[in-house]
């Protein structure tokens, strides 16, 4: 790999002598190891203080905890709030959309661009009615499952290829009060373990920043 590297460290020293533009893969090179430590962690939820406690806003709610942690606080930025943590030479953007969770996928799409951030560097962490209380899913792609924020998600990248991290609230509701129940606050056997379920969060996110996103698969998976 040195030789690699000193090929192109001559041959742009001696383009610069000669008034020429460094070496456009040399460029390449270093914009995309630049990319690659970049991350944006999205946490959907919805704005509002009726919605802050909901079990739709456990994306918003892990993102809380997560910047609490490294001593950071969000601010008001276009399409949502943001809060910046560095993890190991990496840079995680953490982001809260403020369009509301069916419009979410404006505030990811915008993001992704301004950030130079490939899809492969976005982890999104949403609620999942199929799952139990408390279980994680992390997957690199799959249907949005009726989930409206997946869904706007989806249209606004144009795929369904993109890494997300899914946290059961379980699907113990009567027919007919799905949405209650949704927007409905924890009860208060959810509420005690909640704190240990947004530790585990956080590990999956840093360990999606320093391990990759399959290594975190498999060892988070189920838990």
């Amino acid at each position: 790999m040195n030789w690699f590297k000193n090929i192109f460290r001559k041959s742009s020293s001696s383009e610069i002598s000669e008034g020429v533009r460094p070496n456009n893969h040399e460029h390449q090179i270093n914009n995309y190891n630049e990319v690659s430590k970049k991350f944006l962690i999205v946490g959907l939820g919805n704005i509002g203080g009726e919605y802050v406690n909901t079990r739709h806003n456990i994306g918003f709610k892990i993102l809380d905890y997560i910047a609490g942690r490294h001593n950071v606080s969000f601010e008001t930025a276009k399409l949502g709030t943001l809060a910046e943590i560095n993890v190991k030479g990496r840079k995680l953007l953490l982001l809260k959309p403020n369009t509301y969770m069916n419009l979410s996928g404006k505030a990811v799409h915008y993001w992704m661009q301004k950030e130079n951030i490939a899809i492969g560097n976005v982890l999104v962490i949403t609620d999942d009615l199929n799952l139990s209380f408390g279980t994680i899913r992390i997957k690199a792609k799959g249907t949005d499952g009726g989930h409206n924020g997946l869904k706007n998600i989806q249209l606004l990248l144009n795929t369904s290829e993109y890494p997300r991290f899914r946290f059961g609230i379980s699907d113990e509701f009567k027919k007919g009060q799905q949405v209650d129940y949704v927007l409905g606050e924890w009860n208060d056997v959810e509420r005690t373990k909640l704190a240990e379920r947004f530790e585990l969060g956080k590990q999956i996110v840093e360990s999606f920043a320093l391990a990759g996103l399959n290594e975190t698969m498999n060892s988070f998976n189920g838990k």
